[in-house]
């Protein structure tokens, strides 16, 4: 099993880097730099060191001995000039979590360069990153993919929609014995019944219309790996039928073709549908349940470890700086906000929106107010009213004075404009010749504006009350229509 080695005197640097590090899902260890020769030397499966550089001499000196190995420079400038090729990165206080988990996947990178395959146990590191939180569901679900990684039984995922079950199926894989051939993904419920076979199996030329040349299927495509049957539920009772057969007895003939073909391929299937039920209503074969269900694993929902959307929040934009795209930050209130949220589309549907965030508001922090309505929660979990914006209120207010200074004054207002004269405030006939109301009801609000600010000799405040609107909406109008003062002194 990979790990992280710490290698430091300081201890209040030690418990820190461990607390971070353990916080992230990974497996680390510490020592000092007396110990530090022999423990890298009996080590061969250090998947990063973090050196505290504050004795540089013996920190270049340490780096330089283990080529193979990858080294992060914790804390301290290093005096050498030379290019240490296994240096991959240097992290000063305070430490944040993009850099350290960008350098942390460098250091994978380096370290699966320069070791055999027979080394790489686990590659836990890859493992924590893809599936990050500490509570109580998703550790058990880290659990669970390192027991079963190393064998070849066959697993079955359950989970609602957007849980990550094919993060985990690719997991399992990465971490088999299997991991240098192809990681094969079909999703059963996206190809219609009748291509599903020429799907999985392939066909041959001529086997029906259309099939104008040989195919492999994707049984073939992941001979060595593993196929990930995703929505497996969805899979035709024909199809069902003829998927047992590979899996009892690993044999399977292309569509049209009479040649049998041998398969060496792991399955991994799943599902978010209940599959016992389906078996009672006769819409999924009980055997082939059996078949697959030798090692379940559930993926827990969003809503059930809420305690995990910093980390989540935190890996993801860590992705989008990775990928050298516009990255966010999230307040307190906003994270507290999204913890209360239900999230029927789970980590998926997180996902999407750190991405929507990152193109609406790039490089920013995100707090309650940037968040979408329908993410925005109070501190007792419910969801905040939702506010009307700036133009609707403004766009109301002004209607709404309008018909109110209507109502008190009868007849049309000096200073209409020629495209209104025909059609008094109140009046709701409409003139044989039409009228475009955009612009009578922009004439009618300047007019009134302006003849608020007159009766109250230009005092914002005074005006806006009479016209039943706040000031700073009264401020927006007249910004809008360029009404000042002293345009109205020039222009008389």
């Amino acid at each position: 099993m990979s790990e992280i080695l710490i290698v430091s005197d300081n201890q209040t640097r030690i418990d820190t880097l461990k607390i971070i590090l353990t916080f992230l899902g990974e497996n680390c260890r510490s020592t000092s730099y007396a110990e530090c020769l022999s423990v890298i030397t009996n080590n061969q499966s250090l998947a990063a060191i973090l050196i505290d550089g504050e004795t540089p001499e013996i920190a270049e000196e340490t780096i330089e001995k283990f080529p193979e190995s990858p080294f992060i420079n914790i804390g301290f400038q290093l005096n050498s000039d030379k290019a240490f090729k296994n240096l991959i990165g240097s992290l000063y206080e305070p430490i944040t979590y993009p850099s350290l988990t960008e350098l942390l996947r460098k250091s994978e990178d380096y370290y699966t360069a320069n070791r055999p395959i027979s080394s790489l146990v686990s590659g836990k590191t890859k493992l924590f990153r893809s599936l990050v939180g500490n509570s109580k569901g998703i550790t058990e679900v880290r659990e669970l993919i390192e027991q079963v990684a190393p064998v070849e039984a066959n697993v079955i995922i359950l989970g609602e929609s957007g849980t990550g079950k094919e993060v985990v199926a690719r997991n399992i894989h990465y971490m088999s014995k299997r991991q240098k051939g192809p990681f094969v993904p079909v999703n059963c419920g996206a190809i219609p019944g009748d291509l599903l076979e020429s799907e999985l199996f392939g066909h041959e030329k001529g086997a029906f219309t259309g099939a104008i040349s040989a195919r492999k299927g994707r049984f073939e495509m992941a001979e060595g790996g593993t196929l990930f049957l995703d929505e497996i539920g969805d899979m035709p009772l024909q199809m069902q039928v003829k998927l047992l057969r590979v899996l009892q007895e690993r044999i399977f003939e292309r569509v049209g073709g009479v040649k049998t073909l041998k398969c060496n391929v792991r399955i991994i299937a799943a599902t978010h549908r209940n599959l016992e039920n389906m078996i009672n209503e006769g819409t999924f074969r009980e055997d082939l349940f059996y078949r697959l269900n030798v090692f379940p694993i559930e993926t827990p929902a969003l809503r059930e470890r809420a305690q995990d959307i910093p980390l989540l929040l935190q890996e993801l934009v860590s992705r989008l700086e990775g990928a050298r795209q516009a990255s966010v930050k999230f307040t307190q209130g906003a994270m507290r906000s999204l913890m209360a949220h239900s999230w029927p589309g789970n980590v998926r549907e997180l996902s999407n929106l750190v991405e929507r965030l990152s193109i609406l508001h790039p490089s920013h922090v995100i707090d309650l107010k940037h968040l979408p309505h329908k993410y925005q929660y109070d501190e007792n979990g419910s969801i905040q009213q939702e506010e009307t914006s700036l133009d609707e209120t403004a766009e109301r207010d002004a209607i709404n004075a309008m018909f109110r200074y209507a109502e008190a004054n009868p007849t049309a207002p000096e200073g209409i404009s020629p495209s209104a004269e025909n059609l008094a405030p109140m009046d709701t006939a409409l003139p044989s010749d039409g009228v475009n109301l955009k612009e009578y009801l922009s004439d009618l609000e300047i007019s009134l504006i302006r003849q608020a600010l007159d009766k109250q000799d230009w005092v914002v405040a005074r005006a806006a009350d009479q016209l039943g609107m706040r000031r700073t909406t009264l401020v927006e109008k007249m910004r809008k229509y360029e009404i000042s003062r002293q345009k109205e002194t020039d222009n008389n």
